[in-house]
């Protein structure tokens, strides 16, 4: 924090100095400010020198009057909920105004589906974040922007990486083994998500949304309940995220504009672990206790211990951020432009982790004739993503780093990495993490391209035609080498010693066309009937092909690509495979007297993922709003801008899974050197949709001329005919098929407040969600739960999915503490026959929390502006698994141990919860109760972040007047700067197997989040 206040007020000074205010003959101003439509006086109305700090507010009879006014200036006068205004002086020394309403947020354009619609007429729940909200946080994707802005919106990143998975959830989940990801879409384009690279490290992926600029998004609308994403039918149940690009203005001056962001990137806590002299004390004694020799194993005081490395210290860095953008828009009456040009550099805080991405975007419309337009939107990146393993990889760096014993050195004497054939080498399993880091070659080139071309043709002012093409082309390659100096290339038997390599790719590509026809009229007195009509149909193929080989034996290290190099080339394959969709779709809406609202949509879509008699599927919803405060007897209610009881009813649908899972499959196969085709899964005629009925009711106002904005939402939501796997005995062959089996139910409750708190000088805005889903697993295929996650000793698993319970369930032991006459583990004996096994068993936590949600505060005087952010979740449970290893009870002596086996059982009648370490090296996990998965490794991982704390400035204009600069804002930011949490782990919100419904909450030596630092500066010409 030191840090940041000092770089922060060294940065403002020397904007401050570097600017000066011209000397101009000033005059005091005079005058009175009224509303327009009835001429009551307005107090507390701001009146300000456009361009400077001068300003003031009008008294109780809406009286001004403001000193040392420039000639030449302009007056501005604004207040909430009216329009402002902007007044040149001239040679006048008293100016009364009248001020327009002007309810920004009821009049709100929002896209809904395939159409726009105002705000106050929206009969379902949309929720709307737009640029402001997430442009002085330095995001890597779209997805990452909305964490903590929407109510009922679940974001979680699975690890701090740079460009690594994330999970977004909307209203909980929906399914078991089906995607559980909104759909996004890209100005009308669905683009891919999740991840993009052919391999994952440890569960962890990267992720397809760092591939786009962040930067050029105007606004972003999540389409919530069924009557809002029912039009986009079976990809929706999931929620839908409709993403708009920034594009040019009518009749506006072309305005540039250049941004600079440059910072340093930091974890946000490491792990507190043994030094040499502690840990050499703990195994000495758990060597004792199991009744061996210590100085045998050579665990010798002073001899032992004379190394102390930290080598979590060892693999992190502090990072370096920045970016840089260029930017146009503009536009007349026929044409509009926006093109910008960004490049983006982030440093991670491991040692050789870095993401590199250059994008570019052109958005063009225009206007042709009077009835034929045409538009295109264009969006090009190249990424790379240099990883490095993690996580679950017995090599990975951090997870390694966390692991290895401090005894040993990453270098020798001499300065050199130590590797396998080095004496000072650790071996397994702690390898050496920093040259795990340094030696690799991990690399994901990433080439993105987002293009669609839209033409328009108006028959009638109300009645238009429009159609779109595009593509959503996504290429990828993974190069992969690890030299002899590393465990795999040079410590696995397997690989031989001497090199290995993988060199992979990958091409995704999604064609859409789709085609609109819209109509709206009127009827009746004061148009007092109104109608709006959408008839449409989309076709969408996507084909996947992939490929890789695999090398190994290199003659030297220098040679590291395959081709003439790799002896042995022993490994590889390519993969083919599309899908596509059809679909036929239409709305309808009308209004009464603008005060009762009622719409209907339907899709029929058929998927390629189906057999023949099930391919079609049919997601109808309607929904209906009540405007109570057109009504009569709420005109004494004058404070009410709007209040609006809205309902909606309606099926959607999923089919993302794999292609061709209702066809018996056939593999290559090879028996006694013969060659021929054997079954590699079972087919399922019958395999079809999976539906989500979904209910929402809620209600919408707006009070006191948009001071006070609150949105309530209550949903039931129902899937059934879940796409899982039936199980079949092993017996067969197959361990089952894909059928569809089971139901989830998500019920919830959210709320969305936005407030003007202070509207004078001082300007202080609040935006507020909370959120509560409560997710059940309401049947499966037969009364047999199934069991997910990591194996476990103990119990079978770390998860269940079982009837009654949520998704993301743990399993286990109940652990109910250590003995204080033995030190050994105490645990629940459900069965009651006195002994404890896997058949004890039970329920022991829950990774969904029961309220997630955001807060945001804005302050602003004068040219000043500071927004606090704060992020949380509640009752979320974390199953700590990277304790089984770091509190291990002396199951083995070959990791380093937690700080909390210092409060273990030492001697009879301590009182503590971690039990005594005793090693016996032919022990066997299951022959070890002390180390049995229980409720011991589950914790609380409720959380409070200050997510993203800004601080900017506009330098006035005319300081700027000389240098022909529109404008310049600096800008001071910090993510990540503080985290209030009882968990124990670094992270809260890290979840190790990335993207997970069943087995989501896990920790297993998983790369913390990372703050960062940044100054900025815009400038607009």
């Amino acid at each position: 924090m030191n840090i940041f206040l000092r770089f922060g007020l060294s940065f403002f000074v020397s904007i401050l100095l570097f600017c000066e205010l011209s000397a101009q003959q000033t005059r005091t101003i005079t005058g009175k400010v009224t509303q327009s439509e009835d001429n009551e006086v307005m107090p507390g109305v701001s009146v300000s020198v456009k361009g400077t700090t001068n300003g003031t507010l009008t008294d109780v009879s809406g009286n001004y009057s403001i000193s040392n006014v420039p000639e030449k200036s302009l007056l501005v006068f604004s207040f909430i909920g009216r329009q402002t205004m902007e007044v040149p002086i001239g040679n006048r020394a008293t100016i009364n105004v009248q001020l327009e309403p002007n309810v920004t947020e009821l009049t709100q354009v929002v896209i809904t589906g395939y159409k726009t619609e105002q705000r106050r007429d929206i009969r379902g729940s949309i929720a709307t974040i737009t640029s402001d909200k997430f442009k002085d946080i330095p995001v890597m994707g779209m997805d990452q922007a909305l964490q903590g802005q929407v109510a009922g919106v679940q974001v979680t990143q699975s690890s701090g990486t740079p460009g690594g998975g994330i999970s977004v959830r909307v209203r909980g989940s929906t399914s078991i083994s089906a995607s559980n990801r909104p759909l996004f879409i890209v100005d009308g384009i669905p683009v891919e998500d999740g991840a993009l690279g052919l391999r994952d490290f440890g569960g962890q992926n990267d992720n397809a949304f760092s591939t786009i600029n962040t930067n050029d998004i105007e606004s972003i609308e999540i389409l919530k309940d069924a009557s809002a994403k029912a039009i986009y039918g079976s990809r929706a149940a999931n929620g839908v995220v409709l993403v708009t690009t920034k594009r040019g203005k009518s009749n506006s001056r072309t305005t540039i504009e250049g941004d600079v962001q440059r910072g340093f990137i930091e974890v946000v806590r490491k792990p507190e672990l043994l030094n040499s002299k502690e840990l050499l004390e703990l195994q000495r004694e758990a060597v004792i206790n199991g009744g061996g020799d210590p100085d045998q194993l050579g665990l010798i005081p002073g001899v032992t211990d004379a190394i102390n490395t930290d080598w979590v210290d060892a693999v992190l860095r502090r990072a370096i951020y920045q970016q840089y953008q260029l930017s146009a828009r503009g536009g007349n009456e026929r044409t509009r432009f926006y093109t910008s040009i960004n490049y983006r550099d982030e440093e991670g805080v491991q040692l050789n982790n870095k993401f590199v991405r250059f994008s570019g975007t052109l958005n063009l419309d225009h206007k042709a004739t009077d009835k034929l337009s045409f538009g295109n939107n264009l969006m090009i990146s190249r990424t790379r993503n240099d990883r490095v393993k993690g996580d679950n990889f017995l090599d990975g760096v951090y997870s390694g780093a966390i692991k290895s014993l401090p005894y040993y050195s990453p270098y020798n004497e001499q300065g050199q990495l130590l590797g396998p054939n080095s004496p000072g080498y650790p071996g397994f399993p702690n390898f050496n993490p920093v040259g795990q880091a340094l030696l690799p070659r991990f690399q994901t080139f990433t080439t993105k391209i987002v293009a669609g071309l839209t033409a328009e043709y108006a028959f009638l002012p109300n009645l238009r035609f429009r159609t779109k093409v595009s593509t959503d082309y996504n290429g990828v390659t993974d190069d992969q080498f690890e030299p002899s100096t590393t465990a795999i290339g040079g410590y696995l038997p397997s690989v031989g010693g001497k090199g290995y390599g993988i060199y992979g790719s990958g091409t995704y590509i999604t064609l859409n066309n789709s085609n609109l026809l819209t109509y709206t009229f009127t009827k009746g007195e004061n148009d007092k009937h109104s109608f709006d009509f959408l008839l449409g149909n989309e076709l969408l193929q996507r084909t996947e092909r992939t490929a890789s080989v695999q090398g190994r034996l290199y003659p030297r290290d220098e040679f590291t690509y395959i081709s003439g190099a790799g002896a042995i080339v022993d490994d590889g394959g390519s993969f083919l495979v599309s899908n596509g969709l059809v679909s036929f779709f239409g709305e309808a809406k009308y209004k009464f007297k603008d005060k009762y609202l009622f719409g209907a949509t339907a899709r029929y879509d058929g998927s390629s993922r189906f057999g023949r008699g099930k391919r079609y599927g049919v997601f109808p919803s309607v929904s209906a709003a009540w405007r109570i405060s057109s009504e009569d007897f709420m005109k004494a209610y004058t404070f009410f801008d709007d209040l609006r009881l809205k309902a909606s009813y309606g099926f959607t649908g999923n089919e993302r899974i794999g292609d061709f899972q209702f066809l018996t499959q056939f593999g290559g196969s090879n028996y006694n050197g013969a060659t021929g085709l054997s079954p590699s899964a079972l087919g399922n005629n019958n395999l079809q949709w999976e539906k989500t009925r979904e209910i929402n009711v809620g209600i919408e106002t707006s009070l006191w001329s948009g001071r006070l904005g609150v949105t309530l939402d209550v949903y039931s939501n129902l899937t059934s005919k879940l796409l899982n796997t039936f199980p079949l005995p092993t017996t067969t062959g197959f361990g089952g098929f894909q059928g569809n089996i089971g139901s989830v139910s998500n019920k919830g409750v959210e709320l969305s407040v936005n407030a003007v708190i202070v509207d004078r000088v001082i300007k202080w805005r609040t935006n507020f969600n909370i959120s509560h889903n409560k997710n059940r697993v309401e049947s499966l295929a037969d009364s047999l739960p199934l069991y997910r996650g990591y194996e476990a000793s103990g119990s079978s698993n770390t998860n269940i999915i079982k009837v009654g319970e949520p998704l993301g369930t743990f399993w286990g032991l109940q652990f109910l503490g250590v003995d204080p006459a033995t030190g050994d583990a105490i645990y629940r004996d459900n069965t009651g026959d006195g002994t404890i096994s896997a058949d004890d068993a039970q329920v022991i936590g829950n990774a969904q929390p029961k309220l997630i949600g955001g807060i945001t505060n804005t302050f602003s005087w004068k040219n000043l502006d500071l927004s606090v952010f704060f992020q949380f979740s509640y009752g979320n449970e974390i199953l700590n698994f990277s304790n089984t290893t770091l509190l291990n009870s002396g199951q083995d002596i070959l990791n380093n141990q937690s700080k909390a086996a210092l409060r273990r059982w030492r001697k009879e009648g301590d009182i503590t919860d971690i039990p005594r370490y005793q090693y016996n090296p032919d022990r066997s996990e299951e022959d070890n109760p002390n180390t049995y998965m229980s409720s011991r490794f589950v914790e609380d991982g409720s959380y409070l972040r200050l997510k993203n704390i800004s601080l900017g400035y506009n330098v006035p204009k005319e300081w700027l007047s000389r240098f022909k600069v529109q404008s310049i804002r600096v800008l001071l930011s910090a993510t990540n700067l503080i985290t209030l949490t009882r968990y124990t782990g670094a992270d809260p919100e890290v979840s190790t197997l990335d993207g997970s419904t069943a087995a989501q909450g896990i920790d297993l030596f998983t790369f913390p989040q990372v703050k960062t630092i940044m100054a900025g500066i815009t400038v607009g010409f």
